[in-house]
């Protein structure tokens, strides 16, 4: 008898081990079940309200004074330009001048570089508009050809478009993303004879700005188009509610 007391220990650790083992497994298995994780999402199209448009202008001259005078003589025809298409003075704003020495290489004969000599300086200034008359400025950025025409020397980009009330745009896009993951939150534990019980975790996801009827790709740290007028704003909320 006294030889089987070991074996029956063991025997009752082993079963105790076991019970221990399987109320954890099931615990375990409670709480992954107890939880219901959703995503809701909402998305907006808007027009943009503020245009920035901007173009650089330059001058090349042997003497720096007469850049200097040929460039201020384009910034004034440029603004006057502007103020005749309807655009506030205030809208208008110049850089201030850039300036660098222009060199040529010189060869010898066989093509080889042997010196460089000076052959002027180079006067460059950047104006900008920014305004909320949308179409307005993006008309004039395409009709400002008619500058290049007469003379001046002007490079201009792309107007950029963006959205002043985009702060309050996000904060409307949040709640209706929030109230969309609850009502997939509630069909799902209906569906499933349950209860929708107390939130547990919120979690708000990448806020995307896309050109409107594009293929435009999402961005993984939020796509911000400024290219296009008409915009798409995206926006999704991750909750996770307790299951009663």
């Amino acid at each position: 008898m006294k030889n089987n007391i070991p074996s029956i220990a063991i025997s009752i650790a082993i079963i105790i081990t076991a019970l221990i083992l399987g109320r954890a497994l099931q615990n375990r298995n409670k709480k992954t079940t107890d939880n219901l994780s959703v995503t809701g999402g909402s998305a907006r199209d808007f027009v943009s309200d503020l245009i920035v448009w901007n173009a650089s202008f330059s001058r090349k001259n042997l003497e720096l004074k007469d850049a200097y005078k040929a460039l201020e003589e384009d910034k004034t025809r440029i603004k006057s330009y502007l103020v005749e298409k309807g655009v506030p003075e205030t809208s208008i704003i110049f850089s201030a001048v850039s300036t660098q020495k222009d060199f040529q290489d010189v060869t010898n004969d066989e093509g080889r570089r042997i010196s460089s000599r000076f052959v002027g300086y180079i006067l460059q200034q950047n104006v900008s508009v920014e305004s909320k008359e949308v179409d307005k400025v993006e008309i004039i950025s395409r009709q400002i050809t008619e500058l290049i025409n007469s003379g001046i020397e002007l490079t201009s980009t792309m107007p950029q478009y963006f959205y002043t009330q985009l702060a309050s745009l996000k904060i409307q896009m949040l709640e209706e993303a929030s109230k969309d993951a609850k009502l997939r939150a509630e069909k799902i534990s209906s569906n499933a004879g349950g209860d929708l019980g107390k939130l547990q975790n919120s979690q708000m996801g990448i806020f995307q700005i896309t050109a409107q009827n594009s293929s435009e790709g999402y961005s993984y740290g939020g796509a911000f188009n400024t290219d296009s007028k008409k915009k798409t704003a995206t926006i999704t909320v991750k909750l996770q509610y307790q299951l009663d």
